[in-house]
C-alpha cells in the first residue's frame, strides 16, 4: 500500500513540475503517462540516489548538503530521458528548468506526504 501511495504522490509531483516550469515539454499530457513516468522516476531514485550520495559524500559535506540539489536535478533530467524511450517522458531545455523541476518534485512530494500522513493518523 505504501508503494502505491508513494507512486501516486510522485505522479502528482511530476505533473506539477511539468505544468509549472517553463522549458519542460512533456511527450504526453495524459495522467497515465505521468503514472508510468512516476514509476520510472521512483525506480531511478531507488537505484541511483544511494550510489550517487555515496560517491559524492565529500561534496555533500563540503557544501553542507546543497549538492543534493544537483543530484535531484540529475535524477529529474534522467527520468525524462529514460521516459522518452518509453514514450512517456519529457524534454528539459537546460540546467535551470531541470533544477527547478527537481526542486518542485521534492517540495510537492514532501508536502503531500505530510498532508496525507496527517490524514491517516486522524482516522
Amino acid at each position: 500500500m505504501r508503494f502505491i501511495f508513494r507512486w501516486l504522490i510522485n505522479a502528482v509531483a511530476l505533473y506539477v513540475a511539468v505544468a509549472i516550469v517553463p522549458g519542460i515539454t512533456p511527450q504526453s499530457t495524459n495522467w497515465l503517462s505521468f503514472i508510468w513516468l512516476a514509476l520510472i522516476f521512483g525506480f531511478l531514485n531507488a537505484l541511483l540516489r544511494p550510489l550517487l550520495k555515496l560517491l559524492t559524500c565529500p561534496l555533500i559535506i563540503l557544501t553542507l548538503g546543497v549538492f543534493i540539489l544537483l543530484i535531484n536535478t540529475f535524477l529529474f533530467w534522467l527520468a525524462g530521458v529514460v521516459g522518452q524511450n518509453f514514450g512517456v517522458g519529457f524534454t528539459v531545455n537546460g540546467f535551470w528548468p531541470a533544477f527547478l523541476g527537481g526542486l518542485i518534485v521534492s517540495v510537492v512530494s514532501v508536502v503531500l506526504t505530510m498532508v496525507f500522513k496527517d490524514e491517516k493518523k486522524k482516522k
